[in-house]
C-alpha cells in the first residue's frame, strides 16, 4: 500500500482534494496529523467517500506510540505520528507533502530504482551542490544552502543511465518554490523550474532538501523524524542533513526530479521566517561538518543507529538540546 503523509491545521485545502483525487487514481490513502489548533474533522465534499485517515489530536495522543506521549503541540512535528501510522498500515512507500502543494501534470507515482541520467559526482569531502541550478539557470537555491554558497559555481554532472536505489527522491516544486526568506524577501515571485532527467547526487555531496514532496521508502524509514527543539523553518533541514549523512554510510544518495507539484503558498510572515531562519544561515555548514566527521556503520539494519547517533553528535555540539534525544528514543522504539 502506498501513503501520502501531510499535517495541517485546515480544513482540507484545494491542494488536498487535487491531491486526494490523484492518490484515488493509483491505490494510494491520505494520513493527516492535525494539532491542538484543529482541525477538528477532515470531512469528503458532500458526504462523499475518501481515501484519507484523520488522526485527530486525541488520536495521536491515545494512540501506542511513545513518541505522542512528549511530542510538542503547535509544531510541524506532530507529522512524526503520521509517518508512523502509515509505517503500521504496511506502507510499502511513503510521499509526504503539505497543505498547500497539488500534483502537476507529470506526477506519478515512483519507484525506489531509478536510472536518473544525471549524476553528481561522489565527492571526497564535504561539498555543497546548488541542485536548483540544473533546472534553472536564474538565480535562485534552495532553503538551507550556506548564503556563502549561492554564487559557487555549478558542479559538473555526468551522465549514468545505469539502475540507481533511491530510497529518498525529492520533487522540486513550482509557484512558491522552496527557497529561504532572504530570497523571498528580495525576489519574491512565482517561479518555474525546468523539466530535465533526474539529478543523483551520489555521497559527499550536500544539497538541503524539504517535505514539500519526497519519497520514501522502508530502508530509509527511521530518517523520517522530524525534530522537535529548533526553528520551524530549520526543522525539516536539519532532518534533511542528517538522513543524508545516515545514506551515505550506505553508499547512497538523494535524487532530485523535475517539478511535479505546484505550491499555493498558504500566508506567511517572511520576517518572522526570516527570523526562524538565522539559526540555520549560522549553523547549517557547522551542523554538515559535524555529520561528516562521524564514524556510522555501512550495514543497512544500523539506519536507526546511526541516526540516534548523528542526533547525539549534535547534541554535544550543542545544535540540539538533551530534550531531543528523549523523543529520537522514542521515535526509534515506535519504528524499529
Amino acid at each position: 500500500m502506498f501513503y501520502a503523509v501531510i499535517t495541517t491545521i485546515q480544513e482540507p485545502t484545494l491542494s488536498v482534494f487535487s491531491l486526494v483525487n490523484r492518490l484515488a487514481s493509483c491505490g494510494g490513502r491520505l494520513v493527516v496529523a492535525g494539532d491542538s489548533k484543529g482541525p477538528l474533522c477532515y470531512d469528503a465534499p458532500y458526504g462523499k467517500r475518501w481515501p484519507v485517515e484523520f488522526l485527530a489530536l486525541a488520536d495521536q495522543v491515545n494512540s501506542h506510540f511513545r513518541l505522542a506521549e512528549n511530542l510538542p503541540t503547535k509544531h510541524y512535528a506532530r507529522k512524526n505520528i503520521a509517518y508512523l501510522h502509515a509505517m503500521q498500515a504496511g506502507a510499502e512507500c511513503i510521499y509526504e507533502t503539505d497543505d498547500d502543494n497539488a500534483p502537476n501534470d507529470v506526477w506519478f507515482l515512483r519507484q525506489e530504482t531509478i536510472a536518473p541520467g544525471r549524476v553528481v559526482a561522489a565527492s571526497r569531502q564535504s561539498r555543497w551542490v546548488n541542485v536548483y541550478r540544473y533546472f534553472s539557470n536564474e538565480t535562485i537555491w534552495p532553503r538551507g544552502l550556506p548564503l556563502d554558497e549561492i554564487r559557487q559555481r555549478v558542479v559538473p554532472i555526468v551522465n549514468a543511465p545505469q539502475t540507481i536505489r533511491a530510497p529518498v527522491q525529492q520533487g522540486l516544486v513550482n509557484g512558491s518554490a522552496d527557497v529561504d526568506a532572504i530570497w523571498r524577501l528580495v525576489m519574491d515571485r512565482d517561479f518555474i523550474f525546468q523539466n530535465g532527467s533526474s539529478v543523483y547526487l551520489e555521497p559527499g555531496n550536500w544539497c538541503p532538501f524539504n517535505t514539500q514532496s519526497t519519497w520514501w521508502w522502508p530502508l530509509a524509514y527511521p530518517l523520517l523524524y522530524i525534530p522537535s527543539y529548533c526553528s520551524f523553518r530549520m526543522c525539516d533541514i536539519w532532518k534533511s542533513f542528517i538522513a543524508q549523512r545516515c545514506l551515505w554510510a550506505m553508499g547512497l544518495g538523494v535524487t532530485f526530479h523535475a517539478p511535479e507539484v505546484v505550491q499555493n503558498r498558504n500566508l506567511h510572515d517572511l520576517m518572522l521566517d526570516f527570523r526562524d531562519e538565522i539559526p540555520g544561515y549560522e549553523q547549517n555548514r557547522r551542523i554538515a561538518d559535524v555529520l561528516y566527521g562521524l564514524e556510522l556503520c555501512s550495514s543497512e539494519d544500523a539506519v536507526g543507529r546511526n541516526l540516534r547517533a548523528c542526533y547525539a553528535a549534535l547534541v554535544d555540539a550543542g545544535i540540539f538540546p538533551q530534550l531531543e534525544m528523549a523523543l529520537v528514543d522514542a521515535w526509534l522504539h515506535d519504528v524499529l
